[in-house]
């Protein structure tokens, strides 16, 4: 079965999440940023969400970790919780 590890930063409005990758994309720390912006508790760890596998997380979530390209930041992706920026960490 496939597994993944991913970070991610949680924000209510695509213009959030917008910004702030254009922050990571200049050079700023993406555990820095989700410490400071991310609305999910997991900010605290820098957006760490550890390892996990298909179906773990919302559909919209999932879809991107499972085929989006490992050390991007992807995103916004939209979910019900608001807007992530995501980036995978590893996949097997």
């Amino acid at each position: 079965m496939a597994k993944a590890t991913a970070r991610h930063i949680l924000v209510p409005s695509e213009d959030d999440c917008n910004t702030l990758k254009k922050m990571i994309e200049g050079g700023e720390d993406f555990a820095d940023i989700a410490k400071t912006h991310s609305k999910c508790p997991s900010g605290k760890q820098g957006g760490n969400l550890g390892e996990f596998g298909p179906g773990q997380m919302v559909k919209e979530f999932d879809e991107v970790v499972f085929s989006g390209e490992v050390g991007k930041v992807l995103g916004p992706v939209k979910t019900q919780f608001g807007y992530h920026l995501i980036e995978i960490t590893s996949r097997s």
